[in-house]
């Protein structure tokens, strides 16, 4: 097949005389996605919806616990953002980039106007650019509103109080707004790989939905692969990884191994799924007015590439960090446990203005089993962790129990089983009045890749 039919468009050289120039045709192809009433109307939704969101759940007796972040919402406006973000994560971020760019090439199929751009353009590589950051232009947009309007309704509904990061420990109100910031700004990035699979989507299915559809049923695949207990080189290596290693942010010290594999994954498939749609764009004939997609061949030499992208991401992650187990071990268990637990009880101990001691002389400590097993290692809801501390001047030893859900993206919950006083009730009385109790549940985040095999 030919690029460009002689009877259908000049030669592609971009300095034909007549041929509309870059920047005309970029102001073209915006003007062309934002006169589409769906983006403005999902473009105005992300500009409005997050802000009002936080600001009502903040104001309920009942948060969104199960989310990270979601039982702090009351006490910081930092939290809501990211109970918005860890949604946009799980669904709005794939349907973004699937409504626009899964969308960019495949409406000039529907409407059958190729002849005409390609006439008015005379450049088949000035239109695919102008296309691909006219499409990724109004996803920022859309990603903008998101975060801006989420941070908004947080700081007017609660406040810019300091956050509770998944350690345990505070994190004062400037470094929380660098850190939800750069947790955005971290997504943003890796959703640019959902995006330019939504490009090649639209390339090679031409009219077809499944082009549209391709970024989101992706994400779902990808989302039900994280629910497995695969090996961790495999984990590391998806494009959607990133999607969940921006939580290890809010952890001291900060998990950047995680973050750094799932960012470098990220452009990777950015890259690779731009490149496999300009080419497949570039052979396509743009004579046949019933194109319905680039066939089986060009649909296999599209998915090649990233499948082979994703092995070789594994097979370096296992050679870096050695990827044969889950990453999830008894002993990393047990270390996020006792320091989560140990910054929870000084947020404890200042709540019911006890003396605050440090976590150098606290001391505490957890051992962990798996099912009644003390060789713990991998996911499950079966872990069960007895957390011991010392207090100056007391002879004896407390002692707290917990039951852990452990997820198999290193996220754990931590539900108090005893003593009551201690972690046994969701509230504690203070002399303000009743409060949330920071032990009775503690939300943790295992480092996958500073575990020993599990």
């Amino acid at each position: 097949m030919t690029t460009l039919a002689p009877t259908t468009a000049a030669p592609t050289t971009t300095g034909t005389a007549g041929a509309a120039g870059l920047a005309p045709t970029l102001r073209f192809e915006l003007a062309k996605l934002l006169s589409q009433w769906r983006i403005r109307i999902v473009l105005i939704a992300c500009w409005v919806a997050p802000g009002l969101f936080v600001a009502v759940v903040s104001q309920q007796s009942s948060l969104p616990t199960d989310t990270v972040f979601g039982r702090w919402m009351h006490a910081t406006g930092w939290a809501g953002p990211l109970v918005v973000l860890s949604f946009c994560c799980t669904w709005a971020l794939p349907l973004l980039t699937a409504l626009v760019a899964g969308d960019v090439f495949a409406a000039e199929d529907r409407l059958g106007t190729w002849r005409h751009l390609l006439v008015s353009v005379r450049s088949a590589r000035r239109i695919f650019v102008t296309k691909a950051v006219a499409s990724m232009s109004v996803i920022l947009a859309m990603v903008l509103g998101l975060a801006v309007s989420a941070i908004a309704g947080g700081l007017l509904a609660v406040g810019n109080h300091p956050l509770v990061g998944l350690d345990g420990h505070q994190i004062g109100s400037g470094d929380a707004a660098r850190l939800v910031g750069a947790a955005w700004l971290y997504v943003t990035v890796a959703a640019l790989a959902f995006a330019a699979v939504g490009l090649l989507g639209s390339v090679a299915f031409g009219r077809s939905p499944m082009g549209l559809l391709l970024p989101a049923v992706l994400a779902i695949c990808l989302q039900l692969l994280q629910m497995l207990p695969l090996p961790v080189a495999l984990r590391m290596a998806l494009p959607s990884q990133p999607f969940l290693a921006w939580r290890g942010l809010f952890t001291a010290p900060v998990q950047t191994a995680p973050m750094v594999v799932g960012l470098l994954v990220s452009l990777a498939w950015t890259v690779a799924a731009t490149v496999v749609a300009y080419l497949l764009f570039r052979r396509r004939d743009f004579t046949d007015l019933a194109y319905d997609g680039a066939g089986r061949r060009a649909l296999v030499a599209g998915v090649v590439p990233l499948v082979a992208l994703t092995a070789v991401a594994a097979a370096a992650v296992a050679a870096g960090f050695g990827g044969g187990g889950s990453g999830i071990s008894k002993h990393a268990v047990e270390e996020t446990v006792g320091t989560a637990y140990g910054h929870l009880y000084r947020l404890q101990s200042r709540e019911l203005h006890r003396p605050d001691v440090p976590e150098a002389q606290l001391r505490s400590a957890a051992t962990c089993t798996k099912g009644g097993s003390s060789d713990a290692a991998g996911p499950g809801n079966d872990w069960r962790c007895v957390v011991t501390w010392r207090l100056p001047g007391v002879t004896s030893t407390g002692s707290a129990i917990y039951q852990l859900d452990v997820q198999a993206d290193g996220k754990f919950v931590a539900d108090g089983d005893g003593p009551a006083p201690v972690n046994g009730y969701f509230q504690v009385q203070t002399p303000a009045g009743d409060s949330p109790n920071p032990l009775w549940q503690i939300d943790g985040l295992v480092d996958l890749l500073h575990s020993p095999k599990g």
